[in-house]
């Protein structure tokens, strides 16, 4: 790949990061074919922060409360979401998520950030997943970064279907439609079996 003038890999860099602002330098660097300080140099003139500052950002944009579970329970990072519409986490691979003689990140992982994007997504107070359809496109290695979006794509009565696709930088690695349940009146019922017994 030949070497962009630094005005077009400039502008090149901020159009990418809009799109995706997951990217660290390093796969920058990679992408653009430079070193990491010329990354960090273009960042720095164009006022970009570093990737854990952009993730802090995207997150801060939130714009709706999850109140199916626990942000605490949440397997990946919540980044945003809107209820009854969409979400997305982050998961970075870290040595707790691979097999040591591989590698390779343990399939639970990532599909439990996926389930627990498409629970979070659904507006009420409680929420099951009753079915999974899942493929997993290619083996994720330790330092990848997961980006997994969940839109709800259909709902009927208590039940909603959503889709997520978890990506590798624009690198489709999984995908899943979940089928779930939410139950509005979790609440009463609990109260109800207490009483009976």
């Amino acid at each position: 790949m030949a070497r962009l003038a630094k005005k077009v890999r400039q502008e090149a860099l901020h159009n990418l990061l809009l799109a995706s602002p997951f990217y660290t330098d390093e796969e920058l660097a990679a992408h653009f074919g430079v070193s990491i300080q010329t990354i960090r140099l273009d960042r720095l003139e164009l006022g970009i922060p570093e990737v854990r500052e952009r993730i802090k950002n995207v997150a801060r944009k939130s714009l709706d409360e999850v109140k199916s579970l626990p942000l605490e329970e949440m397997v990946g990072e919540l980044l945003d979401i809107e209820l009854d519409c969409s979400g997305i986490s982050l998961l970075e691979i870290t040595e707790e998520h691979i097999f040591s003689r591989t590698q390779i990140a343990r399939g639970h992982h990532i599909f439990a950030q996926a389930n627990s994007l498409a629970v979070a997504v659904i507006d009420a107070d409680v929420v099951l997943t009753a079915a999974a359809r899942i493929r997993y496109v290619r083996p994720v290695r330790l330092g990848e970064r997961l980006v997994a979006k969940a839109t709800v794509r259909e709902t009927k009565g208590e039940q909603s279907k959503v889709r997520v696709e978890t990506r590798v930088q624009d690198e489709l690695v999984f995908s899943g439609t979940f089928r779930v349940f939410r139950m509005r009146d979790f609440d009463a019922q609990t109260s109800r079996k207490q009483e009976e017994t």
